[in-house]
């Protein structure tokens, strides 16, 4: 079969092995290592469809299990106790193991099923999949422009699902856990794995839908990057080094801690500025800086008052 990338055009025989494939491909010339496994992965499948759904399956497990083991194991040692941020509260191993059972259930029967056909959206919205990848540069702002959008969706949904009836139906089945841990991230009814899943696959496919400007693996990395943010967001540590103290407007486990032990509260996934400005942030250091500010104003008011009667 005959391939071509960018200007080059190369002639591979069919039922190759994928080793005998990438031989070929990497005397591609301009073409980085993942570039080059990138396009003999799509070349060896050679069926796109199955290729895209496979891969993007492939990578939601491996990057949700293996981000998760690492906060396993800091459970499971004494010396992150310290960093702990409620000390007194670590999942039972029966816990990890039901959380886990679930999220797998929710993996094969929830979200596979639109995985499989994620490529023929991407064709008919013109993603492209083709090497060589975009620039770094072009990548870093379109994932910089999908986590704050992606943050106002899970801030409005997720601030939604609290009430009333779609509290009780849906989202009470992530507070099970009021000391959040890494495994439980995903660990929600399928509506909320639906609707707070859309921001994170959805407004990618939007994107590209008006800018025509988009690549698979963009949205690989992209992925990648926002299943770290809410598997260490639920983790249950703060470290010195944690991304927030760099990055004051970063969310972190501290924020979201308090989400589920307050079950009210710091909505975002990424960010602090939708529950700062819209008053909406969780536990007592918030409740003191409210009621600190609220004794301002009144002192302010009342001096005003004052100055009026005289």
């Amino acid at each position: 079969m005959s391939q071509v990338f960018g200007s080059n055009s190369i002639d591979i025989p069919s039922k190759e092995s994928f080793w005998s494939v990438y031989q070929t491909i990497k005397n591609i010339p301009g073409l980085n290592i993942m570039e080059k496994l990138w396009a003999s992965y799509y070349v060896y499948m050679d069926n796109d469809l199955f290729a895209t759904g496979l891969l993007f399956f492939l990578l939601h497990e491996i990057m949700y299990f293996g981000r998760c083991i690492p906060w396993y194991i800091i459970d499971r040692t004494p010396y992150f106790k310290k960093y702990k941020i409620q000390p007194n509260h670590y999942p039972s191993d029966k816990e990890q193991w039901e959380c886990t059972k679930s999220v797998l259930k929710s993996h094969f029967f929830v979200e596979a099923f639109p995985i499989w056909f994620f490529h023929p959206i991407c064709e008919k919205i013109g993603v492209s999949y083709d090497v060589p990848f975009p620039s770094l540069l072009t990548m870093f702002y379109q994932i910089t422009i999908f986590f704050f959008l992606e943050d106002a969706w899970h801030y409005w949904f997720h601030r939604g699902i609290h009430y009333g009836s779609f509290y009780r139906i849906i989202h009470k089945q992530h507070h099970r856990y009021a000391a959040p841990f890494g495994l439980a991230a995903e660990y929600a009814h399928p509506i909320e794995v639906m609707l707070l899943g859309f921001g994170t696959v959805g407004i990618p496919i939007v994107w590209c839908y008006f800018t025509r400007n988009l690549h698979l693996f963009t949205i690989c990395v992209w992925i990648t990057l926002r299943l770290f943010q809410a598997i260490d967001a639920h983790s249950g540590y703060e470290f010195p080094i944690s991304l927030h103290h760099f990055l004051f407007i970063w969310a972190g486990a501290d924020h979201h801690d308090e989400h589920h032990h307050h079950f009210i509260g710091n909505y975002a996934s990424s960010f602090r500025l939708w529950d700062y400005f819209l008053d909406t942030e969780a536990g007592d250091t918030a409740k003191q800086t409210r009621e600190k500010i609220n004794k301002t104003k009144a002192e302010k008011t009342a001096k005003v008052q004052v100055s009026a009667e005289k």
